[in-house]
């Protein structure tokens, strides 16, 4: 905002405040000169009502101690000397009053002066004569009597061309006087002694020249009657000012339209005592109603809220009208105007001036429909409703604040932009919604915001906002001003996504968490390395790690604040949807973890977010997480999920995520979750489960399918909670509808597959079912098969120190593993790391240890031989519909030989639609077993290796079977015929018809 100096040139001025009336146009003023040949003696005959009514006027002020005998008799005399105007239009005046107005009139012609009026302390007339006091009530007619409280100094006769007009600014117009009338007497200027002493606003009202006349003063306490001539208060005529035949009148301008001299009686336009001390407190509901630009009688009444400035001053076309500083920031004026003008304000603060809209003049941002959606936890587009936004709004640009805040008192904005001070930033509340919004001119991007809300107990508190949709870089905790100018161009492959549903289609993952991928490294950075990296690896998708803002690293994004702003220590959000953009242009997914089941309790996020629990549960028992200690969502209340829902298909929409794994549905599920007897209570039906929870996650699969085709969610649950990939629509043998998801962690199939490879080798043949009950419940949901960051973490070891031996072994027993692990019905996920068997656990500090692949470390060709085995798992599986096609059909898998447990050897094929096979073998013991017998098919006629994990170039001792394997016609495992294989020490082989 660029300072605008105040203009240097001469214009006329008018109060804030003062009603200006009319001015007469030419002929009107001719007229008036012929009604001066009327007789005196009609003007002789009005004198001795005038004299009555200047002894009562001056009875009255003796009264009230305020004048002496002597200053009554004062005004005797000058009522006696003066000829009284009557309202009527005709009325005869002084032959030397006309001639003097026909002098003023030709002088008016060539200049234009300055009229000053009063604005100060304008009182509301509401026929109210007992209100009428000495300081306020003048009575008299051309400035005969005069108040002894009034002390402004009037001007002799001989410079009355040059006096002011002035009138107090609560002034009554008793009379209507018509244009031509003559409203100042050269005889009683010479004989006024004092007049009543105000503070003047100026304003410059059209470039109009302005008649200079003496003004009267007119009564500014007593009830005014204007149609019974016996009840007349002895009150004085608005002074009517003249311009030139054909000019528009002075207070014409621009798109302003003065009020005529018959308007009603002003009222005060200062903020009243309640109200100003509601805004001054941050406490009022609806400050809209009271600052801005309001029409009132008498005219506008322009009321603006801006601590630490100097002056306020209106602009609106050629209008300039400074307010009156009422003191603590506010300023007011009431301006003769017939509505309100499109108007600016200029603000001027010590050191510049600055030139602005009035945010207290628009209408609101939101409407009813984006309210109502919001009441019924509808709004699936939350975030394009609240939160902050520059926007151009009624042709002006700025920015829009929208927050939910149900139980606050009062809500403010405050920023970079006010200085962290929002006391003049007072949002409105928008009825029952509990929202509140405000819009700001010439706020925009970049700048810093939080809420300052006050709570029920009026205690206040600076929140960050929750729909924030940028963050600044933690620990810093504001939210910044943003919108996206980002262009995408992975157009192809959002049309290519939807082909096929997630559980049948090839989907590997490589889970990350980015900033400690390559630590130090931005959102750009990151994607010129990662996409070629994982694309080099063969894999389908990446699996993100918390993307959305959390304040400590160490939660690897788990404890979410900011659940609409990807986290600002990597990037800008448009930063991120390059990242996005350049592994979909790869032909890589991406997933993203999400964290709907709890949030931290830190004091300037969601915690009691207006003073009473709001996104959590009102129960304490149900708020506080156990585990975590922080706080569970409350999936009840409307606007809770509605804000959840929103955020799920904010990610999909606004990003172009190709799927959610959502974190830790069981804690949501279960109301007796991690919780002792005593600790919880049941639900409705006496039962355990959280049905607010149900219906929520059934509500945002079924938004997030609905919206986006080709996503899919994945459930990160560890019970067997039924349906959680069944359709919400289909009842199971619970009675609940599934919850929607798409695919689910088998961490049953992971706990049970790591904890048998665990075991020395010779032990295995006692935990042989542990890795096989994963196919007694492999169809029941449609799986994924993790080996996630949690289990490579907080002493659990890594992959590779997870395996019994030597080096060679634990090397060994990490491919044979994968290799089973691939072949396995279910989706894959290997975490960051693994890929290469890093030896040490995991640490957001300092990621992977890239180290090892170095050519100059003695060990990098172990290291590097797991990568290149990953990589040819990927190539094989993707190749290979047998493999992921019927993932969720048991038609797609059978048993060869499954309970060799002696011999730690498991076998079995996998099947495409079309009935083409793979056979997986794998030897879990470290000894080559050779001519090893198993049962086939007997329509294929020979079988060779796809993949052997023992292969050299894996690091493996290159024990492989070089040539086709034929069928023997000898039955074996229930099976028509056989084969003979030489099956390598700790090594899984994949074999495919010939």
């Amino acid at each position: 905002m660029t300072p605008r100096p105040e203009s240097s040139g001469s214009r006329p001025k008018g109060t804030a405040g003062e009603k200006i009336p009319e001015q007469p146009t030419a002929a009107q003023q001719k007229s008036a000169t012929k009604k001066t040949a009327v007789p005196k003696q009609g003007a002789a005959k009005k004198a001795a009502p005038a004299k009555a009514t200047a002894k009562k006027a001056a009875a009255a002020k003796t009264t009230v101690g305020k004048t002496v005998a002597k200053k009554a008799a004062t005004k005797k005399a000058a009522a006696e000397k003066t000829a009284v105007e009557q309202p009527a239009a005709g009325t005869a005046t002084a032959k030397k009053t006309a001639a003097k107005k026909a002098a003023v009139k030709k002088s008016a012609a060539k200049k234009a002066t300055t009229i000053k009026a009063t604005a100060a302390r304008t009182t509301a007339v509401k026929a109210a004569a007992s209100k009428s006091t000495a300081a306020e009530t003048v009575a008299g007619k051309a400035a005969a009597a005069k108040s002894p409280a009034a002390k402004t100094t009037a001007k002799k006769a001989g410079t009355a061309e040059r006096a002011a007009a002035t009138t107090t600014g609560a002034e009554a117009v008793a009379k209507k006087a018509t244009p031509a009338k003559a409203t100042a007497k050269k005889a009683a200027a010479k004989k006024t002694a004092t007049a009543k002493k105000t503070a003047t606003a100026t304003s410059t009202v059209a470039k109009s020249p302005a008649k200079k006349t003496t003004a009267g003063k007119a009564s500014a306490g007593e009830a005014v009657a204007k149609k019974s001539a016996a009840k007349k208060a002895p009150a004085r005529k608005a002074p009517a000012r003249k311009a030139p035949a054909g000019q528009a009148p002075a207070g014409d301008a621009g798109s302003a339209q003065v009020v005529p001299p018959e308007m009603e009686v002003a009222v005060s336009p200062a903020v009243d005592a309640v109200d100003r001390e509601r805004l001054l407190a941050g406490t009022h509901h609806a400050p809209h109603s009271v600052l801005g630009a309001h029409p009132v009688p008498g005219g506008i009444a322009f009321r603006a809220f801006r601590p630490y400035a100097l002056s306020v001053t209106v602009v609106s076309g050629e209008l300039r009208a400074e307010l009156h500083n009422d003191g603590e920031g506010f300023f007011s004026g009431l301006l003769p105007l017939r509505e309100v003008p499109a108007y600016r304000l200029i603000v001027e603060y010590e050191g510049t001036v600055l030139e602005t809209e009035d945010a207290y003049r628009f209408l609101p941002t939101l409407g009813d429909l984006d309210l109502h959606l919001i009441g019924e936890g509808r709004h699936e587009e939350l975030w394009t409703a609240l939160g902050a936004h520059p926007t151009t709004h009624e042709g002006v640009t700025g920015t829009r604040f929208a927050v939910w805040a149900p139980n606050a008192r009062g809500v403010r904005v405050t920023g970079t932009f006010n200085f962290w001070d929002g006391t003049g930033h007072v949002m409105r509340s928008l009825g029952s919604s509990g929202v509140w919004e405000l819009f700001l001119p010439d706020v925009g991007e970049g700048e810093l915001y939080k809420f300052e809300i006050t709570r029920p107990d009026g205690s206040k508190t600076q929140r960050a906002d929750p729909m924030a949709r940028r963050t600044e870089v933690p620990p810093a905790t504001s939210s910044v001003i943003t919108s996206s100018e980002y262009e995408w161009g992975d157009a192809e492959w959002l049309a290519r996504r939807a082909e096929a549903p997630a559980h049948e289609a090839p989907f590997s993952v490589y889970e990350i968490h980015l900033p400690s991928w390559r630590p130090g490294l931005t959102y750009r950075q990151l994607a010129e390395q990662l996409p070629g990296y994982v694309k080099n690896l063969g894999f389908t998708h990446v699996e993100l790690m918390p993307v959305a803002e959390h304040p400590f690293g160490g939660s690897w994004g788990y404890q979410v604040t900011g659940f609409y702003a990807p986290t600002a220590r990597l990037g800008t959000p448009d930063d991120f949807r390059y990242l996005v953009d350049s592994l979909h242009r790869a032909g890589i997914g991406v997933l993203m973890d999400w964290v709907p089941a709890h949030f931290p309790r830190d004091d300037w996020a969601l915690a009691e977010f207006d003073g009473r629990p709001l996104y959590e549960h009102e129960d304490p028992l149900r708020a506080a997480h156990p585990d975590w200690g922080t706080l569970e969502f409350d999936f009840g209340r409307n606007e809770v999920r509605n804000f959840l829902v929103a955020n799920a298909v904010y990610w999909c929409e606004e990003f172009h995520i190709d799927g959610l794994r959502v974190d830790a549905v069981a804690s949501m599920l279960y109301l007796d979750y991690s919780r002792e007897p005593g600790q919880w209570t049941p639900n409705e039906h006496g039962g355990r489960e959280n049905l607010d929870a149900v219906a929520f996650l059934q509500e945002m699969n079924a938004t997030v399918y609905r919206r986006v085709p080709g996503v899919v969610t994945i459930a990160e649950e560890s019970t067997a909670w039924d349906g959680v990939t069944r359709a919400t629509h289909h009842k199971g043998p619970s009675g609940f509808g599934g919850l929607g998801f798409g695919l689910k962690w088998n961490m049953g199939w992971m706990h049970d597959s790591l904890q048998y490879m665990s075991h020395e080798p010779v032990h295995r043949k006692y935990h042989h079912g542990e890795m096989t009950f994963s196919m007694v419940y492999a169809y029941s949901e449609n799986y994924v098969l993790p080996i996630s960051h949690d289990e490579v973490v907080h002493g659990k070891r890594s992959l590779v120190s997870k395996m019994p031996g030597d080096w060679w072994q634990q090397r060994a027993g990490v491919r044979s593993y994968l290799g089973f692990m691939w072949a396995h019905p279910g989706k894959q996920l290997l975490f960051m790391g693994q890929e290469f068997a890093q030896g040490a656990e995991w640490s957001e500090a300092h990621g992977p240890d890239w180290w090892l692949l170095d050519p100059g470390y003695g060990a990098e060709p172990d290291h590097r031989g797991v990568r290149d085995l990953v990589r040819d798992l990927n190539t094989v599986y993707r190749a290979t519909p047998a493999l992921w096609r019927l993932d969720t059909d048991p038609a797609g898998f059978e048993w060869i030989v499954g309970d060799a447990a002696d011999d730690n050897v498991l076998a079995f094929l996998r099947l495409d639609p079309e009935g083409v096979p793979v056979l997986a073998v794998s030897n879990f013991a470290p000894v080559t077993r050779q001519d090893y017998r198993l049962g086939v098919p007997d329509d294929v006629p020979a079988w060779h290796e796809a993949l052997n994990t023992d292969a050299a170039r894996y690091g493996g001792s290159d024990v492989i079977n070089p040539d086709p394997v034929k069928p023997e016609p000898q039955s074996w495992h229930g099976r028509p015929a056989s084969i003979r294989l030489t099956l390598p020490p700790l090594a899984t082989v994949w074999l495919r018809p010939a």
